[in-house]
């Protein structure tokens, strides 16, 4: 799963349970509506559930069901970028413009997402670990 879907669904859900659900829901609402129009207001009907759901299992200290939650949008906005993968763009600045800024500090570092590129030219190796890499070379 593109690694900006997976930060963009957890940071989603989140936001849900913080004051600014409303911005939140409106950027993934925006997302719809370039996709798909017909479906938007459905989206925005469950995204009011969804903070339900968030905020009682929050009050239960129920992590697992946040966690499910956050999985089901991340395939949700898997399905629109494979609909329409220049969506790609317009996730991230949701997420980055949005999202991002209603997460404290520590649901911040819970949601960032990771992406590495690497371009090697000729003969050139490329190491690239999201943690720890231990490299044995003759």
């Amino acid at each position: 799963m593109d690694p900006i879907v997976l930060a963009a669904g957890t940071a989603l859900v989140t936001a849900m349970a913080t004051d600014a659900w409303r911005s939140a829901r409106d950027g993934a609402v925006t997302l719809w509506r370039k996709v798909r129009p017909e479906q938007a207001e459905i989206v925005e009907a469950e995204l009011v559930e969804v903070r339900e759901q968030v905020l009682e299992a929050r009050r239960q200290g129920d992590a697992d069901t946040e966690q499910a939650l956050a999985g089901a949008w991340q395939v949700r906005l898997q399905q629109l970028l494979r609909v329409d993968p220049s969506l790609a763009g317009e996730l991230q600045r949701v997420l980055d413009e949005v999202l991002d800024p209603a997460l404290a500090p520590a649901d911040k570092e819970r949601i960032g997402s990771l992406v590495m590129k690497a371009k090697a030219d000729g003969h050139g190796r490329v190491y690239q670990a999201g943690r720890d890499q231990t490299i044995h070379e003759r």
